[in-house]
């Protein structure tokens, strides 16, 4: 069995996709979700759907307790799905080239620190971009730099908002991440 870690901080709604699909395969699955916000709602998602959550504090992050925790866990993939701090280069190095993120944007374009969310989409249409994307990529030790592995681009002629950027950008996560970790696995 292959075992799938996710980290998040906010709504979870592409960790709860990942979860729901690999619900149902037998080679690979979500054995825990690790979030830094008690009161996010992935951890409320994540406990519904019977999958482990472990949440920590910043120090627990760059010390050794979020490394220990994840190890009980024995991931073969880490998942960072809308995981706001930038990722500890211990844990990077305990899990070399098994550390993976989701990024809003067709990078290297509109990435690196407080590039995250809305704040992308804002950037992307005050650049007037015909169109966005998402990359999934290799986590290192600097923001949105490691390898890329997969990208997908949707136009965004249509839209005015960045709400509207979100919901295209939204929907290819939804179709891709899952897909895509059931690739590398």
């Amino acid at each position: 069995m292959k075992n799938i870690v996710i980290f998040a901080s906010g709504t979870g709604s592409n960790a709860e996709n990942i979860i729901h699909y690999f619900k149902n395969n037998n080679s690979k699955s979500v054995v825990a979700v690790f979030s830094n916000n008690s009161n996010a709602k992935v951890v409320e998602k994540a406990k519904k759907l019977n999958i482990e959550t472990v949440v920590f504090n910043k120090d627990e992050l760059y010390g050794d307790v979020v490394l220990s925790k994840l190890n009980d866990f024995k991931p073969d993939l880490v998942v960072l799905a809308g995981f706001l701090f930038k990722f500890p280069e211990h844990i990077i190095a305990a899990f070399p080239n098994k550390t993976i993120n989701i990024h809003p944007a067709l990078l290297p374009k509109y990435g690196g620190k407080g590039m995250y969310g809305n704040h992308v989409h804002q950037a992307v249409l005050d650049n007037k971009e015909t169109e966005t994307g998402i990359t999934i990529h290799f986590v290192n030790e600097h923001y949105d730099e490691g390898g890329i592995i997969f990208q997908k681009s949707v136009s965004i002629i249509d839209c005015t908002t960045f709400e509207e950027v979100s919901m295209k950008v939204h929907q290819l996560e939804q179709e891709y991440f899952p897909k895509v970790i059931d690739k590398l696995l």
